[in-house]
């Protein structure tokens, strides 16, 4: 019987806790308070001077058109990424747990995307998918295939779709492997003892065991979209053409740091922020119970 650990002193678990909860305090919910209390604030474009205006800052923001847009970008933007990278790397992660020569160098391979920062990834495919530089840009155009994101909002969507869910797979690799070497193997051999086949086995003993790893996936990779694409969107199409691809956390970044609206976007950060811990919240009460622990 293992023993368990115990703490002489009282205060050494309160004492370990503190550098954790420094970080929690300095880099999240001082930030949040901030972008809080500046949402109900006119400020000048360098922050010098302010005046408080209540909710003045959400007026105007939510009859705005752009706005909305924007919303519906993000909605289509995170649909298409969590969907195509969760599926991506499921099958990945399926294929590398074979027993297969290659499959350490498979793996390797694969968690490589996952070091490279979220601007590189959005350069390195806007150098691919570049209408007059890219290597990919002759062959479309010798297929019939008139490719151009600068111009074409629907080519710029798939293109910054393609480097997100490339960023992000090999994060979700990662965990999908893990969870598909905890499955016992005498679980799927007696699925196939019993006569199930392969995408038998698959649905209803493979990805049931894995729905904990699913899960937890969803949730990350919802605040992934949400917040750690804005240098990829940045890189390669910088909210255009036409907004196309201004999703709601880079419109965050193109008022206030661009347009001089600190307060809009202060405000627009808030309702971010408001959306996400929303949307977890639902993950958690709705999606939670299909998870079999």
């Amino acid at each position: 019987m293992e023993k368990s650990a115990v703490f002489k002193g009282k205060l050494l678990p309160y004492l370990l806790l503190v550098p954790q909860l420094v970080i929690t305090l300095v880099f999240f919910y001082w930030p949040a308070s901030q972008a809080v209390w500046q949402s109900f604030l006119r400020e000048d474009a360098f922050g010098l001077n302010s005046e408080f205006i209540g909710l003045e800052n959400y007026q105007p923001l939510l009859a705005q058109p752009e706005y909305y847009k924007a919303m519906a970008t993000t909605v289509v933007f995170s649909s298409l990424v969590a969907a195509l990278s969760l599926s991506i790397a499921l099958l990945f992660a399926t294929q590398a747990d074979k027993n297969l020569k290659a499959a350490p160098t498979f793996k390797v391979m694969m968690i490589w995307p996952y070091a490279v920062a979220p601007a590189v990834a959005g350069v390195l495919w806007l150098f691919i998918f570049h209408p007059s530089l890219g290597t990919m840009a002759r062959p479309l155009r010798m297929m019939g295939f008139n490719w151009n994101p600068m111009l074409n909002g629907n080519h710029a969507m798939a293109l910054v779709v393609m480097a997100a869910v490339w960023k992000q797979i090999a994060y979700n690799f990662l965990f999908f492997l893990a969870g598909l070497q905890a499955i016992p193997r005498s679980v799927l051999e007696a699925g196939a003892i019993d006569g199930a086949g392969p995408y038998r086995r698959f649905w209803t003993i493979t990805f049931p065991l894995l729905s904990p790893t699913t899960f937890f996936l969803l949730v990350v990779n919802v605040v992934y979209v949400f917040f750690d694409t804005f240098g990829i969107i940045d890189a390669v199409t910088g909210g255009g053409p036409a907004g196309a691809t201004t999703t709601m956390v880079y419109k965050v970044y193109a008022d206030g740091r661009l347009g001089g609206d600190l307060g809009g976007s202060a405000a627009q950060s808030v309702i971010l922020m408001v959306i996400v811990i929303a949307l977890t919240a639902i993950q958690f009460r709705y999606v939670e119970r299909k998870v079999q622990y």
